[in-house]
């Protein structure tokens, strides 16, 4: 009895070393294939540029309110930056004069979808119809053609990529969030912006944060004092001849 209960702990462990030689070769091969699925090429907007210039741009999402959009216009003014606004066309459309002030304000300005919904989630009709009505209606009040769209919630897939491509439209998103739709003080807000900016960045914040416009002379003084240049964010990216890798940068073919 005692040799066939060793031959049978025996048989056990080699029965357990063959089942764990089973589940790690399974385990392995699903670790190579979602590799190969979070590696394989996808369509990408824009999250920052490569550059050397050290110009940056700050960008401003309008979904929500006007309260505290004069005052960022103001300091806009007072320290001659151009910031790009990508507009919610019901936004656009509740807040005509805003529109107007923005675009006098020498700023930029692109659609932020008609709906402000999950865009991945519609089909290519649906997209066409968001992209077109939205650019529409700021066209209608300052005369200018839309040729940026940030999809909301940063949600997007191949679909709304290419699609927004095809229209011209150019997807762009942001390397650097300023979470000031979390409420977080100005003081907050300012650190997180100013540590993470670098040459080619694309600062994301909102017109109606709590406390951004609190912020924004802050972050404005300190990255200049850091020798970068604000520029809207049509004049960072570019227009041709690029490629964006998986990170979302967008390279120039001609860089060296």
């Amino acid at each position: 009895m005692r040799v066939l209960f060793f031959r049978l702990k025996g048989l056990v462990a080699a029965l357990a070393f063959v089942a764990l030689l089973i589940v790690s070769s399974l385990a392995a091969h699903a670790a190579d294939a979602q590799s190969v699925y979070w590696t394989a090429a996808r369509s990408l907007p824009v999250y920052c540029v490569d550059r050397d210039d050290n110009k940056i741009a700050i960008s401003f999402d309008c979904a929500w309110g006007v309260d505290y959009t004069d005052a960022l216009l103001t300091c806009l003014k007072e320290s001659s930056v151009r910031a790009t606004f990508f507009m919610v066309q019901f936004w656009t459309e509740k807040y005509p004069d805003y529109v107007k002030k923005i675009d006098e304000a020498n700023c930029e300005i692109g659609t932020h979808s008609a709906t402000h919904s999950y865009m991945s989630r519609q089909s290519e009709t649906e997209i066409k119809n968001e992209l077109t009505t939205s650019s529409q209606a700021i066209t209608n009040i300052t005369g200018k053609n839309v040729d940026l769209f940030r999809p909301p919630y940063g949600d997007y897939d191949d679909l709304l990529v290419d699609t927004a491509n095809s229209m011209g439209i150019l997807p762009v998103q942001w390397d650097v969030d300023s979470l000031d739709w979390k409420d977080l003080s100005a003081s907050d807000i300012a650190a997180r912006v100013c540590e993470r900016v670098k040459s080619g960045s694309i600062i994301l914040c909102h017109n109606n944060g709590l406390h951004t416009a609190e912020a924004l002379p802050v972050i404005i003084a300190t990255l200049r004092a850091k020798g970068f240049e604000f520029v809207p964010v049509g004049e960072l990216v570019y227009r041709e001849n690029y490629t964006i890798d998986a990170t979302g940068k967008q390279i120039a073919n001609n860089a060296a």
